[in-house]
């Protein structure tokens, strides 16, 4: 597809790229959605509860069945954030990690406020979305880290002993850049990444993350990504552990059918890392039968099953596009239009961005949603 603002798209890779956009969205909002009501219980908790094959369908969380955490109310500000910038881009004002942080302080105004604040005119629509304003455990690390105007950056990290998931839980959007380098996919996540989560494992496994749903979103196996993932990963300081979880997992990959045991072994059962995470997902999506099986996977286990399930879900959903998910998962989720509505934004600026606001042609409509300001 070239490199970012040569690519030439036509009408049937347009529309491969938004199925997959659709599907890195709302699969990684599925995933989440299912885990949630088990995120805090063990394997035997969820068998007794939900029987031998464990949960499958959305259950009361929040609520409400098929209601999401914070981690996809993170990730839709991170796609928020990316069209931002490239709106951006005209001006020369051009610092994606800027516009990001200033996205992510966006989400935690949805977590101080009451609802909207209709005085805020350069919020964009998103952050006019009522539902968003819901509070679903924002880690620690995300609330803090974005508590402030100050931006983390690598040299000077918020967080810094942080590993949990909360970072790599957004980091999918980054993914889908498919007009970018990998090696740049990789560093914008992390430079993203440390705005909240400055252990290197933390960090690294959104920088591996992106890379993976960067390759799978271009068309690529799996297996072939996470090759590349480690070879990039390689050279940077910390990146033993999320080294050591991807290989882990692709090891149990060649241990015969997939299991809830190895899922929760990969996944730390209850240690919360990232790169425990990243590694069950990966696991999850490479081992499993099809898309609903690598849900069922990721979430019934003693770990993080709201993270593992986001991730999986997103890796999937980025390789076999929005028609493989469950519809039965879908029509319950939580938030479904806003996420279609910001899937089919973010597609269309990454293919027809000079058509919305370039030298030739501009529309008004589209600087009203995303403000350069």
């Amino acid at each position: 597809m070239g490199t970012q603002g040569t690519a030439v798209w036509g009408r049937v890779e347009q529309q491969d790229f938004r199925s997959r956009v659709r599907g890195a969205l709302l699969g990684a909002a599925a995933g989440d959605a299912l885990g949630a009501p088990v995120g805090s219980l063990s394997l035997d908790e969820i068998v007794e509860e939900y029987g031998a094959d464990g949960l499958g369908e959305f259950a009361p969380a929040y609520g409400r069945r098929g209601a999401v955490t914070s981690a996809t109310q993170l990730t839709l500000f991170t796609v928020d954030g990316l069209i931002r910038a490239q709106v951006r881009r005209d001006t020369g004002a051009w610092h994606p990690p800027t516009d990001l942080h200033r996205a992510y302080r966006r989400w935690a105004a949805t977590q101080r406020d009451w609802g909207p604040d209709e005085r805020r005119k350069d919020d964009g629509w998103l952050a006019r979305e009522e539902w968003l304003y819901a509070r679903r455990d924002a880690g620690r690390a995300s609330v803090t880290g974005l508590g402030d105007e100050v931006m983390g950056t690598l040299e000077a990290p918020k967080n810094p002993a942080e590993r949990g998931a909360g970072a790599v839980t957004r980091s999918a959007p980054f993914g889908l850049l498919v007009g970018w380098e990998p090696e740049l996919v990789l560093q914008l996540a992390v430079e993203c990444a440390v705005q909240t989560h400055g252990y290197p494992s933390a960090y690294l496994s959104a920088g591996a993350f992106a890379v993976l749903v960067h390759g799978l979103a271009r068309g690529e196996a799996l297996d072939g990504v996470v090759q590349r993932a480690l070879s990039m990963i390689a050279t940077r300081v910390g990146h033993q552990a999320v080294t050591d979880a991807l290989r882990q997992a692709l090891g149990a990959v060649r241990q015969g059918m997939p299991a809830a045991d190895r899922v929760e072994a990969l996944g730390g059962a209850g240690e919360g890392t990232a790169e425990a995470a990243l590694g069950a997902a990966v696991y999850c999506a490479l081992g499993c039968e099809d898309v609903r099986h690598g849900l069922r996977l990721a979430v019934n286990h003693g770990g993080d099953s709201a993270a593992v399930g986001s991730l999986a879900g997103a890796l999937l959903g980025a390789q076999h596009g929005e028609t493989a998910l469950p519809p039965s998962l879908l029509a319950e989720l939580e938030g479904r239009a806003t996420v279609l509505e910001l899937a089919d934004d973010f597609a269309m600026e990454m293919t027809q961005g000079p058509a919305l606001h370039g030298p030739a042609a501009s529309a008004p409509g589209w600087l009203a949603r995303y403000p350069r300001a």
